[in-house]
């Protein structure tokens, strides 16, 4: 048999294709049935209006993003009854209801071990009252306290930061945890996997949990039951099923190494090779990340084990992964406070930290993302900070990943440019997600500017304040200009009509996407 034959028979038969052909199959009975109920008279087109009428006003009532309402109440009037009949099986599923009540109690039974230090959020009113706002926010309603007595390390690209994570790794004498969107078999997550193998042989508890979507179709069918036998704990992150279904949307988009509880990493580097520029995808692969030690480390231990235990089902006993000692971290200056995001709650903590860093910003707004598909608030506080005076500039990727994600950024190019924001597109691919500001203010995470990573998404970051890394930060933005070319008014009267069509019709449902 011939590698061409040879491949497509992997394709035809492989998981993937399964997925893809059991979700056409029940579409096409959704439809069936839509189209079984419908008989073209007037009054079924008057029975029919009425009812996306209806479920419009009924989804404009709820207390969700303006843009979903918008995004669903267009095909409510244009094919009401196959939308309302997708709405409501997307939308009640007894599988979300189950996710949300488990995690909630997960983060109610855990808030003991993650209180905010007071004398830290003194220290902090005294340096910027805004910041310690900041810091009381994302305790009160993220989970997470903010620390002192801890320091971080920012790496510029993927294969600095998996060189000091293979160093970390080695060093484990108690636990190791990983989670992470993506793993994939290569260089990277060969050269990882035999070190986890090794050290659980050593008795020390390694523990990976990755996602059910993002890693399916690059992984082995029942890979973790393989990494099971040899002695790694491996979770699949909600596994992707044949089913139409709200859970579905609600991927585990972190990235988080913890060591022992001395030393985590997170950033937008997942475990494979284009991360490292070992194998190439979209030109030139640009991504970052953050090592960080101390206190802070805990926020990260703990961020691991509420999601582990939703997916696990057996509790945990907390303290046994504290470190058994924390000295003062020689260097340690500023606050340190990573955080998570969860789509379960109502609680948009992302978004809400990137509005404050935004409007908080006195001298300039920097901002790196792969996808730039931002929300009303974002363009709006973009917008301010812009004609504050505020430096405002936003890289993108020059070679994307998903065109249709390219196209609908383009949709906002021109509404950006014309209120004072700068933007350009990077010579390749680049991944990070960064924000920094004033040389004060930094994050680093897993958090795009996109609709899924805002609202629909399990994300991670870390915020930094005066801890030195900040500088690091921009002048590696700096750096990274240097490789970009910058967008003016005049590419964007250069697009064709066409081009810019598309553009408009895919940011209708840019919610959706």
């Amino acid at each position: 048999m011939s590698t061409f034959w040879k491949k497509l028979f992997k394709i035809f038969f492989s998981q993937r294709t399964t997925i893809i052909l059991l979700l056409l199959l029940q579409i096409f009975l959704i439809a069936s049935m839509v189209i079984g109920l419908v008989s073209y008279s007037i009054w079924t087109y008057y029975l029919l209006t009425s009812l996306g009428l209806i479920v419009a006003v009924y989804i404009c009532n709820q207390d969700e993003n303006p843009a979903y309402k918008l995004s669903w109440v267009i095909p409510l009037l244009a094919i009401p009854l196959f939308a309302t009949v997708a709405y409501f099986l997307l939308s009640n599923q007894y599988t979300t209801k189950r996710a949300r009540r488990v995690h909630m109690e997960k983060c109610i039974a855990t808030k003991p071990y993650l209180r905010q230090n007071g004398e830290v959020i003194g220290r902090l009113d005294r340096q910027d009252r805004a910041v310690g706002g900041l810091a009381r926010y994302i305790s009160e309603f993220g989970g997470y306290p903010t620390c002192s007595n801890s320091t971080v390390e920012y790496f510029c690209d993927g294969m600095k930061k998996f060189e000091a994570m293979v160093e970390e790794l080695n060093k484990a004498e108690r636990f190791i945890f990983m989670e992470y969107f993506i793993v994939d078999q290569g260089v990277m997550w060969g050269s990882i996997e035999k070190i986890l193998i090794r050290k659980a042989a050593e008795g020390v508890d390694v523990r990976l949990m990755y996602d059910g979507m993002g890693s399916q179709s690059l992984l082995p069918f029942r890979y973790d039951k393989k990494l099971r036998e040899k002695g790694i704990k491996c979770r699949v992150f909600n596994p992707f099923r044949p089913m139409l279904s709200s859970i579905q949307n609600n991927r585990d988009h972190r990235k988080i190494c913890v060591v022992d509880g001395n030393v985590a990493f997170t950033g937008g580097i997942n475990l494979a090779d284009e991360y490292i520029n070992r194998r190439k995808r979209f030109g030139y692969w640009k991504d970052t990340a953050v090592m960080v030690r101390g206190e802070a480390v805990w926020n990260f231990t703990m961020m691991f084990l509420q999601l582990w235990e939703v997916v696990d089902n057996e509790p945990d006993e907390y303290d046994l992964y504290r470190p058994g000692d924390i000295s003062a971290q020689h260097g340690a200056q500023g606050f340190i406070c990573p955080y998570g995001d969860s789509p379960l709650d109502t609680e948009n903590v992302g978004e809400m930290v990137y509005l404050e860093m935004i409007n908080s910003a006195k001298d300039y707004m920097y901002i790196t993302t792969p996808y730039l598909i931002p929300n009303n608030e974002l363009v709006t506080a973009l917008e301010y900070a812009a004609k504050r005076g505020v430096d405002v500039r936003i890289i993108t990727p020059g070679v994307p990943d998903k065109w249709y994600c390219r196209s609908i950024a383009w949709s906002y190019y021109r509404d950006l440019l014309e209120l004072g924001v700068r933007i350009y597109e990077f010579n390749g691919f680049i991944h990070a997600k960064n924000f920094v500001s004033d040389d004060e203010k930094a994050i680093v995470g897993t958090i795009n500017l996109d609709y899924r990573s805002l609202y629909l998404h399990f994300e991670c970051a870390t915020f930094m304040y005066r801890t030195g890394t900040e500088r690091v930060v921009r002048e590696d933005f700096d750096e990274t200009l240097g490789k970009s070319r910058e967008i003016t008014l005049a590419d964007c009267d250069k697009r064709s009509l066409l081009s810019c069509a598309v553009s408009a019709v895919l940011r209708m449902f840019a919610p959706l996407l």
